[in-house]
């Protein structure tokens, strides 16, 4: 027999409102900003003054939770989809204030036409027409009175082709129709509490005509936002606020007016150091900060499993019990703070850069980053020496940009990872070098990811930051570092000219090989614009007897020898024209060489 997952009801708007408003319904999303246009606001609007359908809304009813009494306590029903559709219809209808993306406060104000029947977005134009309502939210306004609003409308626009009863009854008959949106019938999907939070999920995506995925990270912030017993309304907004700080910092005048009550907590007094801060290597979403204070913590690795320890699940017992709702909000409460003390934050940035990656481009995988904040927030906890943090957390990190570690099942590997981790450290962290960093990946599998064109590969990344740490002059350069380079976007240059190998017939992927590329200043790469390295190494060797630097800034011998070495480009190619394929194999292994250098001084 199939067991049903879910109930279907049509309740009108104004009960949907009703229940929101008296929180039986709780939107978790409230203190977010609102992200929908306010034409789209328009449209919704319309669409319902219409009696077109504006799809289902999605509530997910809270597990009943045992009390510590032996009570059961009933969950509240979380409004999961629909959110931005509700808040746009309080917004437009009731006259509520929405945040911007800014987290400004400001009103979305739609006016309708009666004669017409059109809406649209109020502005300076329409508020002087007489023809136009400004602000439609007036008209289901409590003290609204319909009859006299329509006497002193039809009388100020009366027309010819209009006798003025026949005025009145047809815009009385239009406002009518505009008040009645209040009674249009709402889809409502009531999700049963009993199915388990991956259920939800793939429910959700089946369900939503948007095509939309919720995370999980989506449904752990809504539990934490409806809850107001252990602090989680509160623990959202810092959530919410640490990111956008993080990300600018400007933001941080703004806040202190627009949240009085907030600035008094200690969240507040943690994040504190944000308003002076530049640094944009690591601008967490709330996914990352979630995700990283979780597992750092609870030493899990699903976030579903957050959702479910939220809401009071014991894993054994497949009970809800209040008890372990309160300590995982306590541990999650915890987790938030160690993320956002400054020390920890600055000390971890600081390890990360020491490591070469000096730009946030240089790391393209987010939880490669999330991760090594986690095991430095970890082996902090199990008090680890400082030095031997550094060096664990380098190593790690660069271990997982290196093998793409976190992408595809990142949830999978994290929950393996930390659980061994914390069972042991060290021992757990040498093996998966060892067995991730064989000499057969060093001697084979690292030849193969750099023969590659894809610009963006982790192993190029990795590269750089071993030539940013090992304090690489730029290609041809006598006093400008690679670091220098990355910091001001300097060139990547291609050692054989993409023009010389076009006119030898090479495709652009193998032209495009990231083993043909250095990084170097924009005067240098424009002089050596099409010429054969046979031509411009002549004429840096040229220069060398000279003494008049023409091509970058070498003019003696061994300081070139010394920059060929640097940037992994095979000294032979001095003495000889080097065929194309031949430089990138030889490039390929000094660059796999330096890698290995570079790790293993982590």
């Amino acid at each position: 027999m199939i067991i049903q997952k879910f109930s279907v009801y049509n309740h009108q708007i104004q009960n949907v409102i009703s229940w929101i408003n008296s929180g039986e319904i709780a939107i978790p999303e409230i203190q977010r900003p609102f992200v929908w246009d306010s034409t789209k606001v328009r449209d919704l609007i319309d669409s319902l003054y219409r009696g077109y359908p504006i799809g289902y809304f999605i509530t997910w009813q809270n597990p009943s939770v045992k009390l510590k009494d032996g009570t059961s306590s009933k969950g509240k029903k979380i409004l999961i989809d629909g959110q931005q559709r509700i808040t746009a219809i309080m917004a437009a209808l009731l006259g509520k204030e929405v945040l911007d993306d800014s987290y400004r406060k400001r009103r979305i104000v739609i006016a309708f036409n009666p004669l017409e029947e059109t809406f649209e977005v109020s502005n300076a134009a329409i508020q002087k027409d007489p023809r136009w309502i400004p602000d439609i939210s007036k008209i289901f306004s409590p003290d609204f009175i319909l009859y006299k609003f329509v006497d002193n409308y039809c009388q100020t626009n009366l027309k010819e082709e209009f006798e003025l009863d026949e005025l009145k009854e047809r815009v009385h008959k239009t406002l009518d129709l505009l008040k009645s949106i209040l009674y249009v019938p709402i889809g409502i999907i009531e999700l049963n509490s009993e199915i388990d939070i991956n259920e939800v999920t793939e429910i959700f995506i089946r369900i939503n005509s948007t095509g939309a995925k919720l995370s999980q990270a989506d449904f752990a912030m809504s539990k934490i936002a409806v809850d107001e017993k252990y602090g989680g309304h509160i623990l959202r907004k810092a959530i919410d606020y640490f990111c956008h700080l993080a990300s600018k910092p400007e933001f941080y005048s703004q806040l202190i007016n627009l949240d009085p009550e907030f600035i008094k907590t200690e969240y507040f007094k943690k994040m504190n150091w944000l308003k002076d801060d530049s640094e944009d290597m690591y601008d967490p979403s709330y996914t990352d900060m979630l995700r990283v204070s979780f597992v750092s913590k609870f030493h899990r690795g699903r976030l579903s499993d957050l959702v479910a320890l939220l809401s009071g699940r014991d894993f054994e017992t497949r009970q809800y019990k209040e008890e372990i709702a309160e300590e995982s909000f306590q541990r999650l409460s915890e987790g938030i703070y160690n993320f956002i003390n400054e020390t920890n934050f600055k000390k971890f940035i600081m390890i990360v850069k020491s490591a070469g990656f000096i730009e946030k481009d240089l790391i393209r995988s987010k939880n490669a980053l999330n991760f090594a904040y986690i095991l430095y927030l970890t082996l902090k906890e199990k008090n680890f020496h400082p030095a031997i943090i550094e060096t664990l957390v380098r190593k790690w990190l660069v271990l997982s940009i290196i093998k793409s570690r976190y992408s595809g099942s990142s949830e999978s590997q994290m929950d393996t990872d930390i659980r061994r981790i914390v069972s042991s450290p060290t021992e757990y962290i040498e093996n998966v070098i060892k067995a991730e960093l064989s000499e057969s990946y060093w001697n084979i599998a690292i030849l193969q990811e750099l023969d590659t064109s894809v610009s963006s590969s982790p192993v190029f990344s990795v590269y750089l930051a071993a030539q940013v740490k090992m304090n690489d002059k730029g290609f041809l350069s006598k006093d400008i570092t690679v670091a220098d380079l990355i910091s001001l976007k300097g060139d990547v240059h291609h050692i054989y000219p993409r023009e010389y190998l076009k006119s030898l017939g090479y495709n652009k992927g193998f032209i495009n090989q990231i083993a043909n590329y250095v990084i170097t200043q924009t005067e240098t790469n424009i002089k050596i614009g099409k010429k054969s390295p046979q031509q411009y190494f002549a004429q840096l060797i040229e220069q060398c007897q000279t003494k008049i630097p023409i091509l970058g800034t070498i003019s003696d011998l061994d300081l070139l020898k010394e920059n060929l070495k640097m940037n992994c480009i095979p000294i032979e190619i001095l003495d000889n024209d080097m065929k194309y394929e031949e430089f990138l194999i030889e490039r390929r292994k000094l660059m796999a060489e330096k890698i290995r250098k570079y790790f293993q001084m982590l």
